[in-house]
């Protein structure tokens, strides 16, 4: 598939680079480093997202110039959706952005069906910024400092820190030659680590009021809800990373992180330890991901909506 990409890349001059809702690091790195590979072949390309860069991400070589006004569909030859599922997760102008004449899907999430003219999908990449990557080393590009941060900065945070599962060795190669290549550990990783608002910080301390343990000890739970963000003045970015501290609780298999949209509708990010599969219960809500971390959408009061899920947790074994 990647030389049918490349095919599409050069054959085409203009291109649309976009990916999920909320953009983490993976979605936010490989569209970056995408972007500076096109313009050094001489392409020209908008990087579009719905949602604005969440503040610890605005350090990554390039985030200036994404938009949050999607231009007309005729303007592009082409587009590529990153870090996507389904086109319907780019948000609400997935239908203007599926007018495209040509798409292309790269993405490593289990759950993607297919829904672009090409895709590189595997679900076995520690990130979509791996894919990138392979795509760079593919045509050749050499890997400038923005490049190679750009992918660092996306494979580093879709592994945890290189904690997950998904650490593999390709993945921690392609880091070196990143780090080869002008990426710099040190500084990334205080940007995104060690770089937290004060607010986010008060928003936790009234989050884990919340936090629960339920199925004797083996899933650990916590609620953000709207009252706790107008409470602290913070925003939905400033939740990222809080599904990961239930999970450092000795016994605690599951960590589940409820985040209210709005009234009765819930985000859920689950995450899990060794082979359990979370992306199969996520699915059975409409969501998806990965084995050790997914996610969905569920409307209903916390009450229900927490049983629902702890049902299907505990009939999954």
């Amino acid at each position: 598939m990647i030389p049918r990409i490349i095919d599409i890349i050069n054959r085409n001059a203009t291109f649309l680079i976009t990916s999920h809702e909320r953009p983490d690091g993976d979605a936010l790195g490989s569209e970056l480093a995408l972007y500076h590979m096109l313009a050094a072949g001489g392409k020209s390309a908008v990087v579009y997202n719905q949602d604005e860069t969440p503040c610890h991400y605005r350090f990554l070589p390039g985030a200036a110039v994404i938009v949050n006004r999607l231009p007309p569909a005729e303007s592009f030859d082409a587009a590529f959706i990153l870090d996507c599922s389904e086109l319907e997760r780019v948000g609400r102008k997935a239908g203007q952005i599926g007018k495209i004449r040509q798409m292309v899907n790269i993405d490593h999430h289990v759950s993607n069906g297919g829904f672009c003219d090409a895709t590189l999908l595997d679900a076995e990449a520690s990130s979509t910024g791996e894919l990138i990557y392979r795509l760079a080393a593919a045509m050749a590009v050499k890997l400038t400092p923005e490049m190679a941060t750009n992918l660092y900065a996306a494979i580093l945070t879709d592994t945890g820190g290189f904690c997950y599962g998904n650490t593999s060795r390709d993945c921690l190669l392609i880091a070196g030659r990143l780090v080869e290549s002008g990426a710099s550990p040190q500084w990334i990783s205080e940007n995104i680590y060690e770089n937290a608002p004060l607010v986010k910080i008060r928003l936790l301390t009234v989050v884990l009021e919340s936090l629960a343990l339920d199925l004797d000890g083996k899933v650990g739970s916590m609620v953000v809800t709207q009252e706790n963000f107008a409470r602290t003045g913070a925003l939905q970015e400033h939740a990222e990373g809080f599904v990961d501290l239930p999970r450092t609780i000795e016994g605690v298999e599951i960590s589940i992180l409820f985040s209210e949209l709005e009234e009765d509708y819930f985000k859920l990010s689950l995450r899990s330890k060794g082979r359990l599969n979370v992306e199969r219960v996520a699915g059975l809500f409409g969501g998806g991901g990965h084995i050790n971390a997914a996610g969905c959408r569920i409307r209903g009061d916390i009450a229900t909506v927490k049983q629902r899920v702890l049902a299907q947790i505990k009939a999954s074994g």
